[in-house]
């Protein structure tokens, strides 16, 4: 989020944070990066999670829906809704393990019980404040991101400046073992904090790949160049040992320089968000402004195959997706950080769009080749933020490429992109605007396809679970997994 540190830039949305959100953020970013933080929770956060119509409404081509008011295709089915208890929190992203989904959120985070996806059932909900709360799990173990400078390391902390030396900000680790009881044993602090973090698994350890950014010579521990990732080893054994081992440059010559070389686009001090596909010791990296590809046969040794950039319609480099091949990568662009709206007719359909990438050649000479956009057919209203954010594959095999994500205020979209260069909607669900009247923060964080169900954290509304039926995806609800993080991409077939 980019309500920055001291203020590391602007969203270009002048809306004042109050109530809880700039209790948390005041001193601190809520998170390192445009993320929509400079919003308040819309009006409508505070209504009913329901449709404000009847809920099996399409939309006829070019309409926007009316405030509140859910509609989706005909092959998606809204099951069920937990509305958020507190609806001025701003809730993020999902894990999930065994009959279990962990929802993150800037006051810490929430287990649910997802045994029966028609009916979710809150398990717990832990206070640990601190933006922006990604979670992932493995084992008996809960990560935590925090990228919002706190006083110290317990989840009692309070917002404290950046430019103080004994600022607290990274990663939280929690024994999960008893769901109602999570238990917080350790901190590593990381450099510039940590905005998200990817895990990647191994034998003895497990490794966090923490992406943060945005550093300034005012801030002790976060000072530029800031031009790669912090690495955390933690022991399976013993997680109470989880320490810094390496801080890889991976952008050697500094990245992309931004504007005014580059206007419109960020410049790089670090990166956004990595995915990793550990089956084929390979990663792709968002990295404000770079899309990097690279290799993590030696997990504390990544090493970069190939980067690009496009400085014509991407302005930050926010997440990536490799497809079941292992041939293309999915980068997202988050066009105003989140907290624009960016899904009308005046943005067009190339800005603030995923990008599609191909992966030619072998080992080290693979190569990213740009093929098209991709970006919701839906207008949003301009008091909508909406811009492409968290997905994962919806995993239906047969050489087929089909992904789900979520579009904040775009609310969530099923696409196909086996024809790299013809990528299409095939499905969608999304709720008219939180607000007529003024821009505010809502929608879908994250979307993802868990055994079988698509489930979204919606950022005020909760957690949504819906069921796609169709027959391009039905192959994919035969895939059973015991755990999904989505960054740590598993293989499904």
């Amino acid at each position: 989020m980019q309500t920055s540190r001291a203020r590391r830039g602007s969203l270009g949305v002048a809306v004042a944070a109050t109530g809880l959100l700039a209790t948390l953020l005041t001193a601190g970013p809520a998170a390192a990066s445009p993320d929509p933080g400079d919003l308040v929770p819309g009006a409508g956060a505070r209504q009913s999670a329901g449709a404000a119509g009847g809920e099996d409404r399409e939309l006829a081509p070019g309409e926007i829906p009316g405030q509140d008011e859910i509609v989706h295709s005909r092959n998606i089915k809204h099951l069920a809704n937990i509305p958020s208890t507190d609806p001025t929190r701003i809730n993020s992203d999902l894990a999930f393990q065994g009959r279990y989904a962990y929802a993150g959120n800037y006051t810490g985070f929430t287990i649910y019980d997802i045994g029966d996806p028609k009916a979710p059932k809150t398990v717990t909900e832990v206070l640990c404040p601190g933006g922006q709360n990604d979670v992932s799990v493995q084992g008996d173990l809960l990560f935590l991101s925090t990228d919002s400078s706190r006083s110290d390391d317990s989840c009692n902390s309070v917002s404290q400046p950046a430019t103080e030396k004994s600022s607290w900000e990274g990663i939280r680790i929690f024994d999960i073992k008893d769901k109602k009881n999570p238990k917080y044993i350790k901190s590593v602090e990381t450099a510039c904090g940590s905005h998200t973090h990817t895990l990647v698994p191994g034998g003895r350890d497990i490794y966090l790949y923490v992406s943060s950014y945005s550093p300034n010579d005012a801030f002790p521990d976060c000072k530029p160049p800031h031009d790669g990732i912090s690495i955390v080893k933690v022991p399976k054994k013993d997680p109470t040992r989880a320490a810094v081992v390496a801080f890889p440059v991976l952008f050697p010559d500094g990245g992309n320089p931004g504007a005014p070389t580059n206007p419109g686009v960020s410049k790089t001090t670090g990166c956004h968000d990595i995915t990793v596909l550990p089956s084929e010791n390979l990663a792709a990296g968002a990295c404000m402004g770079d899309g990097i590809l690279f290799d993590i046969s030696k997990p504390e040794e990544p090493r970069v195959i190939d980067r690009v950039q496009d400085n014509v319609n991407f302005s930050f480099w926010h997440s990536a997706t490799f497809n079941e091949r292992v041939n293309k990568v999915v980068f997202t662009d988050e066009l105003g950080g989140g907290g624009g709206a960016t899904c009308n007719e005046a943005t067009g359909p190339d800005r603030g769009a995923d990008g599609i990438y191909e992966i030619t050649g072998r080992g080290d000479q693979r190569k990213l080749v740009f093929k098209s956009y991709f970006k919701i057919p839906r207008h949003q209203a301009d008091t909508e933020n909406c811009v492409a954010h968290n997905g994962s594959l919806v995993p239906v095999g047969g050489g087929r490429d089909i992904m789900v994500q979520a579009w904040y205020q775009g609310g969530i979209s099923v696409w196909d992109f086996t024809d790299s260069t013809r990528p299409k909607e095939i499905a969608y669900f999304e709720r008219g605007p939180l607000t007529t009247d003024a821009l505010g923060l809502g929608g879908s964080w994250s979307a993802y396809y868990y055994n079988g169900h698509i489930y979204s954290n919606d950022i005020v509304k909760g957690l949504d679970v819906l069921r796609l039926d169709d027959w391009r995806t039905d192959s994919a609800k035969w895939v059973r997994l015991d755990r999904l993080n989505t960054q740590t991409q598993p293989e499904y077939h």
